[in-house]
């Protein structure tokens, strides 16, 4: 059973009325001290007062504004999960033709993962605690059923065009990508170690970048 720590009287520094204060930059600064904590800690390991500490504000300025530190870990799971959406929605894949659409969802989901390490190491994380924390927030289920939704019609344009196979599940084609991008991230240290090669390096990158997208391609193909 998770148990959670309750909210404490209101802190002495916490934001009152007439004062300056900007709540949803506190939010912000607050998630993203608890994003390095959690990575670095995981969430059994992680210290509210650590997060306090990287502030330079109080433990309980922190229980203030997230009441726990497992909700403070539920917020952080949805702020990275809604970045990544809220990103797949300007990339206006239904402006472009499907297998322009389809290629630059696939290189967009690779730049995103091989950048945003920390994303990929808080899913590692919350798959140990078998996403017991993000099933407690349906926003992040709507959030990602948008770019299914998304890849669904993509797929319909190219299926009508006679680009695309029929049959394809949107969601297997997500899978499909996600597992790739996901995997060289979130084992780039075992992997790179047993097979003496360096994930990070620019010209590996490339080479792996242009070898996904053309496997969700050639998949793809009618």
């Amino acid at each position: 059973m998770t148990t959670t720590t309750e909210l404490p009287d209101l802190p002495a520094d916490a934001p009152r009325k007439g004062r300056k204060n900007n709540p949803e930059k506190t939010r912000e600064n607050i998630l993203q001290a608890a994003i390095t904590e959690f990575v670095q800690q995981g969430l059994s390991g992680a210290r509210v007062d650590a997060i306090a500490e990287r502030m330079h504000t109080s433990k309980r300025m922190i229980y203030y504004y997230f009441g726990s530190k497992e909700q403070l870990y539920v917020e952080v799971l949805e702020k990275l999960y809604g970045d990544i959406r809220s990103t797949e929605g300007q990339l206006h894949l239904a402006e472009l033709e499907p297998s322009m659409a389809i290629q630059r969802l696939v290189e967009f989901t690779f730049d995103h993962h091989d950048r945003n390490v920390d994303f990929v190491r808080i899913v590692s994380i919350e798959n140990i605690h078998y996403g017991e924390y993000v099933k407690q927030f349906t926003a992040i289920r709507s959030m990602s059923t948008t770019i299914l939704d998304t890849m669904g019609e993509v797929l319909r344009r190219g299926q009508a065009e006679g680009l695309f196979r029929p049959g394809i599940n949107p969601l297997d084609l997500h899978l499909l990508i996600s597992s790739f991008c996901f995997y060289r991230v979130s084992n780039r240290n075992t992997f790179g170690q047993i097979f003496q090669i360096d994930l990070t390096d620019d010209e590996v990158k490339a080479r792996h970048k242009a070898m996904i997208c053309e496997s969700v391609l050639r998949y793809l193909q009618a």
